[in-house]
This record gives structure tokens, C-alpha cells and sequence, in this order.
């Protein structure tokens, strides 16, 4: 028998509260990973590269990482831990890793050998500042390998969802900013001795926290049972059924890494600093995104690959219109906040040493823009997975290529007006027309995925959120002189206008009843209530 949808739900909340805690962990120190930066390095010369020399390998993290890979090797994994048998489904797992070895090392070493082309192309308005371009190609070369680590760590993550292990898999990103952060720092102020710049000690940093990130992992692998067996059988169908369900999402993320290219050569051609604002307002809008969109669709997946495995459409249908819900009650609130109060939360966590005044409001500026596509960002995360339950990828892979076409056409139409702004609202509008793309496919896919229930739901979530906001317009103008004033004092009126907000709006959702919130803070409630005494 299938669970129930409730059941189902419930089990969502809880993995995504677990996981949730994990990640809020992991985005915390990526914000202080950021704040070193901010301090050591400001927005400019140094950092630009930095960005610009990350992004080259990231743009294969997203396939081999936390994108495709992921959830191909997560519904193949669900079926054979469900119908196959453990040796068989470590079998496979063993073969996947040994292939993904062989296959990014040869990536790798390529990607390491043509670094200052690609770095040419992706950054040619680089060449005007002298030693930029040479600076970015030696630390895209010592940052490549991260794709190995970043990956592996990925199939090791979806092997523990699968067998219901999500904390320490989502805690694992935290050991990626603590490496990033203690070695990178340590190198920063070492290298320079050795007549290297500090930026590059940040480069072998992110190296280290990749390999953190995967070790950390490997022990609760071994307590599922998993013992490696070294082998590659390029004919084992679970393999191939992984790189055929790969096969349209890499199509398809090849429409999101042109986005990427795009971006990053509009950015490097704006007046110097954009690339780093923008990197900045980025990592802000990333903590939400991740928290809860990541989270949910780490916690919805191996769930929404069961229900796919029964044939079982309406627990389908209802834990993803469940899950939707339970993420909009999240993001869309979180949207409101950033927007709000973009200006003083940047001002709290980067003003400070090389970061100045001017880098606040411009990077501002950019949070406002990336925060409107946040609620779609969030709930793509979740759709994307139940088009690989349902085994049916080409839709992501359309809707990706037209996301492509409207973010080269908003932003050549409007970079000369907007300057960096253009490219973080192309984003959001990108990411919108997405998010519409896929809800129209997936409500004609699943015969309606309870359209009134999700409706209802959201018209509920904003009008508690349009709450939320008076208050903190209210409240803002009553601290005006406190968020402008010594750090301890700006933390402490940052700190109650999140926290004064969070409780408006629980308060509003709580009277407009809406039963997806009830169920997250019902966990959250269970979570942190003392066990009561046994009589």
C-alpha cells in the first residue's frame, strides 16, 4: 500500500526541518565565508577574479553536482533500494562512483590545460586591467578539481536521502565553509611571503573545503551498509538508465550555464565592482533559497520517486501540491524581508574594512532584483524532481532554453539603462516564466495537482506576508537612527525587525489557518518540546 497523503507531508516537514536546520548551518558560515571576503578583499580587482574563476567549474558543479546527476541518481537508487536488493544497489552505487571518478578527472585535467581561453571568453573586458586575466586563469586551474570532490559528494548525499540519513548530508556544505574559511584565511595571509596574491590562498581554501565536504559524508555511508566495490561495467543498465535520465537535463542545464556565460560577460563588461555586487546579493538570496527551496526538494525526492514507483498519481499529485504550498509559505515572506530590508541587512554583515558605503547601496540594489524570482526559484527546485519521478525531462529542458532566450533579449534592452541591475531582474523574470512554464505542463501531466487547495494557499500566504510588511515599514521608521548607527546597535534593530516580522506574519498565517504552515511549525514544535515524563 502507498502512504498517505497527510503521511507523506508529514514526513516532507520533518526531513525538510532536519535538513532546513542543516542548511540554515551551511548558509550562516557561507555568509561569514563572504563577510572574510568583504573585509579582506572589498568589491573589485581581487574579488572579480575570485568570482569569475569559481564559476568555471561551478558551471559543471550544477550538472554533476546538486543538478542532474543528482536527481537522475536519486530515482534510479529509490527503484533498486525498493525492488532490487542491497547488493545490487551498492553495486550500482560502486560503479557510478568509479565512473564519475574517471570521467571528471579527464574534465578536469582538460578544463585545467585551457583555463586562460576560457577565462578569454568568459571574461574578455578582464584584459583591460593588467595581470586580471592571468590572475583568474591560475585560480580557475587550482579550483577545477573541486568538480571531483563536489560531485562525489553529491552521489554520496543522494545514497543517504535514499536511506532517510538528511542531516549529515546537508551539514557536510558547512565543512565546505569552514575549510573555505580556516584555509583559505591561513593561505591569504601566508602566500603573500611567497609572493603569490592573498586571493589565491582564498582559491586553495575552496579546494580544501571540498574535500571536507565529501569525507565528512563517508562515515554515515558506512553505517548504512555500504561497502565500496571497485568496478566499472559501462554496460550495468542502472548506470545507463542514470546517464539516459541525465541525457535531456544536460541539455537542458546547458541553457542554464549559457545564462551563467551571458551574465558573467554582461557583469565583466559594467563598470568594476558589478561582478562582486552581484556575487554578494547573490549569496544573500541564497540563504532562503536554500533553507527552504533546496531543502523541501531534498526532502520531497526520494518520497515523490516512491509515490512514482507505486504508480501511485494522487499521493503524487498531493504531496507535490503539499509541498508547493509549504515553500511558498516560506519564500514569498522571505521575498518581502529581503526587499525591505536589503539596505540594512548588507550594511550589518559586509560594511566593514575593504567594503564601503557605496558597495552597500549597489549591492542592495542587486538583492532587490534577484529577490523577486525568489519564490520561483524555490519552486522549481521542488517541480523539477517530479518530472524524474514521472521519468519525462524534455519539459525542464524547453522551459530552460526559453529562459535563455528571455534573459539575453531583457538584459540586452535593458543593460544600458540599468547597468548590473539588468542582470540580476533578468534572473528573477527568467526564473518566473520557468516556474509558470512548468506548474501549466505539471497541472495538465498530473490531471489538475489540487489547483483550489494551492490557490487558496497562496492568496492566504499573502495577505499574511502583506501583514508582515506594514510592520516592517512601521517598525523600520521607529529604529531609523539605530540602523544607521554603531554595529552592536545595528544588529540589535536588524535582530528585532526579523524577529518582530517572522512573528507578525506566523501570527497572521496562524488566524488565516493555513494547514501546510500548522504542519511545519507543528514539527518545529515537536522538534523542541521536552519529552514529557514517563509515570
Amino acid at each position: 500500500m502507498s502512504e498517505q497523503p497527510s503521511s507523506s507531508t508529514g514526513r516532507i516537514a520533518k526531513s525538510a526541518g532536519a535538513v532546513s536546520g542543516a542548511v540554515m548551518c551551511s548558509r550562516v558560515l557561507g555568509l561569514v565565508r563572504e563577510q572574510v571576503f568583504a573585509h579582506m578583499f572589498g568589491a573589485g580587482y581581487a574579488y572579480d577574479a575570485f568570482v569569475v574563476a569559481f564559476r568555471i567549474p561551478n558551471l559543471l558543479r550544477d550538472l554533476f553536482g546538486e543538478g542532474a546527476l543528482s536527481a537522475a541518481f536519486v530515482t534510479v537508487f529509490s527503484d533498486y533500494d525498493s525492488n532490487k536488493g542491497e547488493e545490487a544497489t551498492w553495486r550500482l552505487a560502486s560503479n557510478v562512483l568509479v565512473f564519475l571518478t574517471m570521467l571528471l578527472s579527464l574534465i578536469v585535467l582538460l578544463g585545467m590545460a585551457c583555463a586562460l581561453p576560457i577565462v578569454r571568453l568568459l571574461a574578455p573586458d578582464f584584459a583591460a586591467a593588467a595581470g586580471k586575466t592571468e590572475l583568474t586563469a591560475l585560480m580557475t586551474q587550482i579550483m577545477f578539481p573541486f568538480l571531483i570532490l563536489v560531485a562525489l559528494a553529491a552521489a554520496v548525499m543522494g545514497m543517504l536521502n535514499t536511506k532517510g540519513k538528511f542531516f549529515v548530508p546537508a551539514m557536510s556544505s558547512s565543512f565546505f565553509n569552514l575549510g573555505s574559511i580556516i584555509g583559505g584565511v591561513s593561505l591569504a595571509l601566508l602566500l603573500p611571503k611567497f609572493g603569490q596574491p592573498a586571493i589565491v590562498g582564498m582559491a586553495w581554501g575552496t579546494l580544501l573545503g571540498g574535500l571536507l565536504q565529501l569525507v565528512v559524508q563517508l562515515p554515515e555511508l558506512r553505517k548504512t551498509g555500504f561497502r565500496f566495490l571497485p568496478h566499472l561495467d559501462l554496460r550495468d543498465p542502472g548506470l545507463r538508465r542514470i546517464l539516459w535520465l541525465m541525457l535531456p537535463a544536460t541539455i537542458g542545464l546547458s541553457a542554464t550555464q549559457i545564462n551563467v556565460f551571458v551574465n558573467t560577460n554582461f557583469a565583466a563588461s559594467c563598470m568594476e565592482g558589478s561582478v562582486s555586487w552581484l556575487n554578494y546579493a547573490f549569496r544573500l538570496v541564497q540563504l532562503p533559497i536554500g533553507v527552504f527551496g533546496v531543502a523541501f526538494s531534498i526532502a520531497a525526492m526520494p518520497v515523490l520517486a516512491r509515490h512514482a514507483a507505486q504508480k501511485d498519481l494522487p499521493g503524487l499529485r498531493q504531496t507535490f501540491s503539499s509541498s508547493l504550498v509549504m515553500v511558498f509559505s516560506l519564500t514569498i515572506p522571505a521575498t518581502v524581508g529581503l526587499i525591505a530590508l536589503a539596505g540594512p541587512i548588507i550594511r550589518l554583515i559586509f560594511e566593514h574594512g575593504a567594503f564601503t558605503a557605496a558597495d552597500t547601496a549597489r549591492t542592495a540594489e542587486a538583492l532587490i532584483c534577484y529577490s523577486c524570482g525568489l519564490f520561483a526559484y524555490s519552486a522549481v527546485k521542488i517541480m523539477v524532481p517530479v518530472f524524474y519521478a514521472l521519468n519525462d525531462t524534455k519539459y525542464p529542458v524547453i522551459s530552460s532554453f526559453m529562459a535563455v532566450a528571455v534573459n539575453i533579449l531583457f538584459i540586452t534592452l535593458t543593460i544600458d539603462m540599468l547597468s548590473f541591475r539588468a542582470i540580476a531582474l533578468s534572473t528573477s523574470c527568467s526564473m518566473v516564466l520557468n516556474f509558470l512554464f512548468l506548474g501549466f505542463v505539471l497541472n495538465r501531466k498530473l490531471a489538475g495537482f489540487a489547483l483550489k487547495q494551492l490557490a487558496i494557499g497562496t492568496l492566504k500566504i499573502i495577505v499574511a506576508s502583506a501583514v508582515m510588511a506594514f510592520g516592517i515599514i512601521g517598525l523600520k521608521m521607529l529604529l531609523s537612527s539605530m540602523l544607521q548607527g554603531r554595529l552592536p546597535m545595528q544588529l540589535v534593530s536588524v535582530a528585532l525587525l526579523i524577529g518582530s516580522a517572522s512573528l507578525l506574519y506566523a501570527a497572521a498565517l496562524h488566524f488565516l489557518k493555513l494547514p501546510e504552515f500548522d504542519e511545519i511549525t507543528g514539527k518545529l514544535r515537536q522538534r523542541f518540546a521536552k519529552p514529557k515524563p514517563r509515570t
